[in-house]
């Protein structure tokens, strides 16, 4: 076993994870590494819920808002800069914080990332085209058709995901789910999956309080000045998507706030479904004492931590 464990923060969304993170980056004198792959990009503040200033100053954090969607930042980028970070911190430290809701950063971090087939680059110019004359639902049909498995825990409103994970069916001739999971890099650290579970009518009902609280704090305008911009990958995010649609004067601003939530609340389901896959996940209720939770990933720490 390594000397050096990354302790990784996972949960659905608006379960408390930042909170958690902290506290145990202070405990541990360690960092922070943010692996949710929205707060990346410095134009999208309000809508992927960024900790505030003072989370952000009470411990140091990493890869929160240092992009900008005009670039191109992939996952694959983003396990590379994690990995040399890492690398970094762990000659001074022992322990380092992982935190995000985007489960394939994290595992790309704790993991490495699948290998994939070469995709012939006209394939992506057909589906490109096909999503153009057809709409995002006919690309959604195919994946259900030719992927069922991964379909159930794709975000299926974001195209990007969508295109990508058609390209490599079509190319492979296979699901693109069958590539993923394959054999695992080793890392020179171990892994302790610390999740925050609660109840469903309590996480929902948490989400509907957060979204509450992002129109509150200027979440319209945000969108609004991001608005000529709706097309770049980074904004295919739930939060934005529904706004677009109403300044597009399709919806009234009341339903564009009530599918936020709706569409929040599947976003948290798949996240949950992709972890309850991930059998070593110390869980913990999010309103367990904060020393308890201390006392239970300590003992972890001494006992069984998957690298």
């Amino acid at each position: 076993m390594s000397s050096k464990t990354m302790i990784a923060v996972v949960g659905p969304t608006a379960i408390g994870k930042t909170k958690l993170a902290i506290h145990l980056a202070k405990h541990f004198q360690t960092e922070i590494i943010s692996a949710d792959s929205r707060q990346f990009f410095k134009e999208m503040k309000t809508g992927t819920a960024v900790p505030s200033s003072e989370e952000l100053h009470a411990v140091r954090h990493h890869f929160i808002q240092h992009k900008s969607i005009f670039e191109s930042y992939s996952v694959g980028d983003f396990e590379k800069d994690a990995i040399d970070l890492l690398d970094k911190l762990f000659q001074e430290m022992d322990h380092a914080v992982l935190v995000g809701g985007s489960g394939l950063y994290v595992d790309a971090v704790v993991n490495g990332l699948d290998e994939f087939p070469d995709v012939d680059p006209k394939i992506r110019v057909h589906l490109n085209q096909k999503l153009h004359e057809q709409g995002l639902p006919a690309l959604q049909e195919e994946l259900k058709t030719r992927d069922p498995k991964y379909y159930a825990i794709v975000d299926i409103k974001n195209p990007h995901r969508i295109i990508r994970a058609l390209e490599v069916c079509i190319a492979a001739e296979k699901p693109y789910s069958s590539f993923l999971n394959q054999q695992k890099t080793k890392r020179n650290f171990d892994t302790l999956y610390v999740g925050i579970e609660a109840n469903r009518e309590i996480i929902y009902d948490r989400i509907n309080q957060r979204v509450d609280l992002m129109m509150e704090e200027g979440l319209l305008n945000e969108a609004e000045k991001l608005y000529p911009q709706r097309n770049l990958n980074a904004l295919q995010t739930v939060g934005y998507r529904e706004l677009f649609e109403y300044f597009d004067g399709n919806i009234t601003l009341d339903f564009a706030i009530s599918e936020i939530k709706k569409n929040t609340r599947r976003f948290a389901k798949r996240q949950l479904t992709w972890l309850r896959k991930n059998k070593n996940v110390l869980w913990l209720k999010y309103d367990e004492n904060l020393d308890e939770i201390l006392k239970k990933i300590t003992e972890h720490l001494h006992t069984d931590c998957n690298g």
